[in-house]
């Protein structure tokens, strides 16, 4: 199937059959498309947690919109970006690139400090803001990717950010959630969603041409 096939296939589903579980191996295509997805700066400032863990799954539900969704999933995705940016993360990145890169250290040293300066001057109120808008590229390019496994997904923002970042303990690795992506297969008889059109505006309005 092509691309927008398996856009239109996808939905957010709102009841999953617990009974069902995401493959190893289709996991980790899903997070490697996700791993995949471009950056500012190709900072990466973001980490996803990989939650399927049930009891972790029943204590993150305090706050959560849809409760069941995120119980009876197969998977939680909690993507989580920087609190903040620093002069040695930007080092540590770049660091890498250049050894991955087989280039000496320090090559990009002039656009570093760029870097530096521009991040230096906000807050990290600012930083965050930043850093969190990265992971919905990331977030969008998963559920394509689930898509063309035919593995459901459910995109949410409706949740307790203090609850998820305190459980699984974010604060110390530098992180704070953003987004969750639940993923696994329908319930069909409870996913009242399942049947219905896919709506979105149409392509006429949607596209504005100058």
């Amino acid at each position: 199937m092509s691309l927008i096939e398996d856009l239109n296939w996808r939905h957010a589903v709102k009841a999953y059959d617990p009974s069902k579980k995401v493959s190893q191996e289709d996991l980790y295509k899903i997070l490697e498309a996700a791993r995949l997805a471009p950056t500012s700066s190709g900072l990466q400032p973001f980490r996803i947690i990989v939650v399927e863990n049930q009891e972790l799954k029943e204590k993150m539900v305090q706050g959560a919109l849809n409760p069941e969704v995120m119980r009876d999933s197969s998977h939680v995705l909690v993507f989580a970006a920087w609190d903040s940016y620093s002069n040695e993360k930007i080092d540590k990145v770049y660091d890498h690139h250049t050894d991955v890169r087989d280039l000496p250290k320090g090559r990009f040293n002039s656009y570093t400090d760029m870097l530096k300066k521009l991040y230096g001057a906000q807050t990290p109120a600012e930083h965050f803001a930043h850093t969190a808008r990265q992971t919905y590229i990331s977030l969008g390019l998963a559920m394509a990717q689930a898509a063309e496994l035919k593995i459901d997904s459910t995109p949410a923002e409706g949740f307790s950010n203090e609850v998820v970042d305190e459980i699984l303990n974010l604060k110390e690795l530098g992180l704070k959630s953003v987004s969750l992506l639940y993923l696994g297969y329908r319930d069909a008889e409870k996913d009242w969603l399942s049947t219905m059109k896919k709506v979105r505006v149409p392509m006429e309005e949607f596209i504005i041409k100058k």
